[in-house]
Parts: structure tokens; C-alpha cells; sequence
């Protein structure tokens, strides 16, 4: 009679610690993703701003999302190393005819945090050019990866990696 109540009773404590550590992991599962959720939308809104200001050549908003430190990495253009070189880069590029548009691939995008630091964006961009006559056609389909900091006055670029040009 005494295991018929000490097996009732293992099964009836088994149960409740499994409901209990079902519950704790399910509680700590939606923090991590409401975390990776607010995370995502921040790096996706601070993404569309600075493309913003890219596909409009406004050096003043632009130059506002980088560390003066930033290493830009671009499988065909070489390395840039600093933000003032990176302003002098995109100063020529808006003064040509050209006139760049990046557009996010919808779906894309990718964001993981940097503990203690930030954030790494990957994803997919599409250029586009402006032709002589004023007609936009599609450049090309290409790979990029973001690393942001998270300063004191917001989030700014600090590395990039663009790769995957024919």
C-alpha cells in the first residue's frame, strides 16, 4: 500500500516540476523574443533611415549613422577605413549622374545581437541607377552585413561588409 502511494505521489510531483519548467522556459522564451523582436524593428527603423539619406545624397543626415572609426569592406571597391573617407565616397557618388537607390529585399533581413556592443545586421539590398534619360533600372542584387553600436546619442555603424557583385 506504501508504494501504491509513494508511486502516486512521484507521478503527481513528476508532473507538476514538468508544467512548472514548461511555464519558466515559455516565460523566458517570449522575453527573448519580445528582446529580439524590439531589436529587429530597431535595427530595421535605424536601416531605413539611413538609406533614406543615402537614396537622397543627404550628407548631413547621412554621416550621422557611422563611428568615425567605420571599416567599410566592399568585395569590389577594396576597404575604407574612416568616416570621412566614407563621406568623400559618397560626396562623388551623388555628384554623378548615376544617382544610386537602395531598396532592403523584403524578407531579407536578419538581426542578432552583440552582447555588451550591438547589433549584426545581414541581409539583401537591391541598387538602382538613373539612366542619362531619367529611366531607373535595377543594378543589381546584393549581400550585406552591418555591425552597429549602440552609443549614448543612438545606434551607428561601425562595420561594413557589401559582397557579392558580379
Amino acid at each position: 500500500m506504501t508504494n501504491k502511494y509513494f508511486g502516486l505521489f512521484f507521478l503527481i510531483n513528476f508532473f507538476s516540476i514538468s508544467i512548472f519548467a514548461q511555464q519558466v522556459g515559455k516565460s523566458n522564451s517570449t522575453k527573448r523574443s519580445e528582446a529580439s523582436t524590439n531589436l529587429y524593428k530597431e535595427i530595421f527603423s535605424v536601416d531605413s533611415s539611413l538609406f533614406k539619406a543615402f537614396n537622397n545624397c543627404d550628407t548631413s543626415s547621412y554621416k550621422k549613422f557611422f563611428t568615425d572609426d567605420l571599416e567599410f569592406y566592399h568585395d569590389k571597391g577594396g576597404l575604407t577605413i574612416s568616416l570621412k573617407n566614407e563621406l568623400q565616397s559618397f560626396t562623388d557618388n551623388c555628384k554623378t549622374d548615376l544617382h544610386l537607390r537602395r531598396e532592403l529585399v523584403k524578407g531579407s533581413l536578419e538581426v542578432y545581437p552583440i552582447k555588451d556592443y550591438g547589433a549584426i545586421e545581414i541581409g539583401k539590398h537591391r541598387f538602382y541607377h538613373r539612366t542619362k534619360e531619367g529611366i531607373e533600372k535595377i543594378g543589381g542584387t546584393y549581400k550585406f552585413v552591418h555591425v552597429w553600436q549602440k552609443k549614448n546619442e543612438g545606434w551607428k555603424l561601425s562595420r561594413v561588409i557589401s559582397y557579392g557583385h558580379d
